[in-house]
C-alpha cells in the first residue's frame, strides 16, 4: 500500500474540505451573529457604540474558527464522505481494491493541514485578535480599565493607578465571592500629577467584601526624602470593585502556549489554583488528537449507515455526534478535576476512546 496522495485522495479530500468549509462558515457565521446580538445590548454603556461592536466581533474570528473547526471537521466529514456514499463512488473505490483505511487517509490528510493552520493562529494571530476585542470592548466600557498584553489590566482608582500582571480567579466557597489578583503594583499621585508611593505586592486578595494585599513593599516619595516599609499583609482601602477587575482580563483558553505556561508556573509558585489554566493548556496540546478523533468517528457511519441516507440523516449525525464527544470531554475534565488527577488525563481520555473504537472498526473490516 502506497501513501503518496493518488486522484482518489484528491476526490475524498476534496469532498470533505469542500463540505467542513461550507460547515464551518455557517457555523462561524451563526457564532458571530449571536454575539453581535448580545453587543447590541451594550451599547451606550461608557463610549461603547456600534462600531465597536463590529470591530470586537472582527477580531475575535480567529478564535471562534480556533474552536469551532473540530466541529466543522465532524459535520463536514459525514457530509462529504456521506456525499460520496450516496453516490456509489466509496463502492467504486473498495471494487478497485482500495481498504476502508487507504480511502480514509484522503480525508485525513486533507484535514491535518488545516488543523496545523489553525495550531498556528491559536499561537499567534488569535490571542492577538482576543487580545484587542477585550482591549477594545473593556476600555470603551469602563473609562477607569485597560487590558494589558498577556491578561494583565491597567485600572484607575482615583489619583492611583493599579497594574496586575495576570491571573484573577474567581471562586466561591465558604468565604464567598473571591478573586486573586498577582504580582499587583500601585501608583499613588497627588493633584498635580506627582509620585507620592509606589506599592508592590506579590497578591491582592478580595474575599469577605474587602480587599487584602499580601507581602507588601511599599516606596514613599516626599521632596528628597524616599522611605521604604514592608509588610506581610495588610487591608487594601480601594473603590475597585471584583467584577470589575474580572472584566478586564483575558480567559485562559485565548491565550497562547508559552502565555499559559508562564501564568501556570507564576501561580504554582504563588499558591494559586491553577486548574483552569491547566485545562486550557493541555486542550491545546491535544487538540490535534481531537480533530482525527472526530473525523475517524465520523468515517465508519460513511461505510455503512449513511450510504443510503439523505443530507438531512448525516447532518443530524454529525451533530449528536459532536455534542456527545463535548458531554464526554466535559465529564472527564469535571472528574479529573473533582478528585485532583492530572489534568492531561481528562483531555487524553476522550480522544483515546474515539481512536480505539474506531482502530477496531477499520481492524475488523479492512
Amino acid at each position: 500500500m502506497t501513501l503518496r496522495p493518488r486522484l482518489h485522495d484528491r476526490l475524498v479530500a476534496r469532498a470533505v474540505l469542500g463540505s467542513m468549509v461550507l460547515v464551518w462558515v455557517v457555523l462561524l457565521a451563526f457564532d458571530a451573529l449571536l454575539d453581535f446580538a448580545s453587543q447590541l445590548d451594550d451599547l451606550g454603556k461608557g463610549s461603547y457604540s456600534l462600531g465597536h461592536a463590529v470591530l470586537y466581533i472582527v477580531c475575535t474570528i480567529p478564535r471562534r474558527a480556533y474552536e469551532l473547526f473540530p466541529t466543522a471537521a465532524l459535520i463536514g466529514s459525514l457530509l462529504g464522505m456521506g456525499g460520496l456514499a450516496a453516490t456509489s463512488e466509496l463502492t467504486a473505490l473498495r471494487a478497485a481494491g482500495l481498504s476502508r483505511w487507504r480511502i480514509s487517509l484522503g480525508a485525513i490528510a486533507g484535514l491535518a493541514l488545516v488543523t496545523l493552520v489553525m495550531m498556528v493562529s491559536a499561537e499567534t494571530i488569535g490571542p492577538l485578535g482576543e487580545r484587542t476585542a477585550e482591549a477594545i470592548q473593556v476600555s470603551a466600557k469602563s473609562g477607569d480599565l485597560m487590558v494589558g498584553k498577556g491578561g494583565g489590566i491597567w485600572a484607575r482608582d482615583g489619583e492611583s493607578f493599579v497594574n496586575a500582571r495576570a491571573g484573577a480567579r474567581r471562586l466561591r466557597g465558604a468565604e464567598g465571592e473571591r478573586v486573586d489578583l498577582l504580582d499587583v503594583r500601585i501608583f499613588q499621585f497627588d493633584a498635580d500629577g506627582s509620585l507620592l508611593a509606589f506599592t508592590h505586592a506579590d497578591k491582592a486578595r478580595y474575599a469577605n467584601g474587602q480587599w487584602t494585599l499580601s507581602r507588601t513593599e511599599r516606596t514613599g516619595f516626599a521632596g528628597a526624602e524616599v522611605t521604604r516599609a514592608t509588610r506581610a499583609a495588610g487591608a487594601w482601602q480601594t473603590s475597585l470593585r471584583p467584577r470589575t477587575v474580572l472584566a478586564g482580563v483575558e480567559p485562559p483558553r485565548y491565550q497562547s502556549t508559552r502565555e499559559l505556561r508562564g501564568n501556570i508556573a507564576y501561580m504554582q509558585r504563588n499558591q494559586v489554583d491553577a486548574g483552569e489554566y491547566e485545562n486550557a493548556f493541555w486542550a491545546r496540546k491535544f487538540y490535534p488528537l481531537n480533530v482525527l478523533a472526530l473525523c475517524l468517528a465520523a468515517l465508519p457511519f460513511a461505510f455503512g449507515q449513511l450510504r443510503s441516507g439523505g443530507f438531512g440523516k448525516r447532518l443530524f449525525v454529525g451533530i449528536l455526534g459532536g455534542l456527545a464527544f463535548f458531554v464526554l470531554q466535559r465529564f472527564s475534565q469535571n472528574l479529573f478535576t473533582a478528585y485532583h488527577l492530572l489534568p492531561w488525563g481528562a483531555h487524553l481520555g476522550p480522544p483515546l476512546l474515539v481512536l480505539i473504537a474506531s482502530g477496531l472498526y477499520f481492524r475488523r473490516r479492512v
